[in-house]
């Protein structure tokens, strides 16, 4: 067992809430999730938490890493990774009798952390916002944040969250799905119009999108967007505005909550793309300029949408706001960001609720939930 994790728990107090952060993950969202995790890793307070740093490498090993919020930074644009050489191997069991984290040493052979009270799972995009690390969460029967395994799954497949948007009243922009091996018919072509824009159906970051100006162009985006996921959404270009929403899950499993808006300023960009997020930065205004009417009719929208997928603890909700004062959802985030560049932390900062309170707020909802049916 490394040496920095016994002296640390030599100073832990029993009354702690031991909190496992994971992060990192097979997806193509591994670095965001990287920088996530270190921020939420400054922001716990060492006389409430311990921390457990678990990284996951993007081959899907699980290590217990240093904890240091440095490593987790993106320096000159270079982003971070989990690798196999940052500490020992860690395995979580199944068995919900037992929440202990198995440590495999080389050196010292198979040891055991003391039963995690909480995970932290920020994991952006497959195998880890989709419901599987919950599912797995689930089985062992330890809390989690954030949704559960419905609600991440539903999320994160944006063809199933327009649908169940569209069910509960809530106005999506018209869009067409290819799965794997099916091209965009002539009538869906016609219907959708140009621009559009090719994004992959289960993924984030804005990772593998494309906007498409000639249909000549079409199929390249869509092999672009198949590198991350077979199932393609094609969706019709919404000129407008771009807002933003934070949910937070009330206190003791209260009602949810709406934060104030934000609005994404283009600039010079096309659209809200990787490196505009998080490499370059992009400019925002928090409020969001928006008539009292606009701002509680896309909050009332947020709410319903983050209740239509049962979310719980936390969401960020993004909309389309048209030049006649059209509202379109885009789409839920589950584990959204949590960078100092993103926006739900912004948000929630903006409306009165400080980044280190909304962290601790979310653990204290998971340990209130629990795990099974609610």
């Amino acid at each position: 067992m490394p040496a920095s994790w016994k002296a640390r728990r030599r100073v832990t107090s029993p009354r702690k809430t031991r909190v496992a952060i994971v992060f990192g993950g097979r997806s193509t969202e591994h670095a965001i999730s990287c920088v996530s995790a270190g921020a939420i890793l400054a922001a716990l307070d060492p006389d409430q938490y311990e921390v457990v740093p678990v990284g996951i490498t993007r081959e899907g090993r699980w290590v217990l890493a240093s904890g240091d919020a440095s490593q987790l930074a993106i320096t000159d644009r270079k982003l971070p990774e989990v690798t196999e050489a940052w500490g020992s191997a860690v395995v979580l069991s199944a068995d919900p009798t037992s929440t202990d984290l198995t440590v495999r040493e080389p050196a010292e052979g198979v040891s055991d952390l003391a039963g995690v009270d909480v995970v932290f799972p920020v994991l952006h995009g497959a195998y880890g916002e989709d419901g599987t690390i919950q599912g797995m969460l689930e089985m062992a029967g330890i809390p989690y944040v954030g949704a559960n395994v419905f609600a991440s799954a539903a999320a994160m497949d944006k063809e199933f969250t327009k649908k169940l948007a569209a069910a509960e009243g809530i106005p999506v922009g018209p869009y067409a799905v290819l799965r794997a091996g099916v091209s965009l018919s002539e009538a869906d072509k016609e219907r959708l119009g140009l621009p559009v824009f090719v994004k992959p159906s289960r993924a984030g970051s804005s990772i593998g999108i494309s906007k498409v100006t000639d249909w000549a162009d079409l199929d390249d985006a869509v092999a672009l967007a198949r590198q991350t996921d077979p199932k393609v959404l094609v969706e019709a270009a919404l000129v407008g505005r771009e807002i933003e929403c934070g949910v937070l899950e009330g206190e003791s499993g209260g009602a949810p909550e709406a934060s104030l808006l934000s609005e994404i300023h283009m600039d010079d960009v096309e659209w809200y793309d990787f490196e505009t997020k998080y490499l370059d930065g992009s400019r925002y205004s928090i409020p969001a300029p928006l008539d009292e009417a606009t701002t509680r009719k896309i909050q009332e929208y947020s709410l319903r949408a983050f209740t239509a997928l049962d979310c719980a603890g936390l969401a960020r909700v993004d909309f389309f706001l048209t030049e006649d004062g059209q509202i379109f959802l885009n789409e839920i985030n589950t584990m959204p960001g949590m960078t100092p560049n993103s926006m739900f932390p912004r948000m929630w900062t903006a409306t009165g609720l400080e980044y280190p309170k909304v962290v601790d707020r979310l653990i204290r909802i998971a340990l209130h939930r629990g795990t099974g049916l609610h």
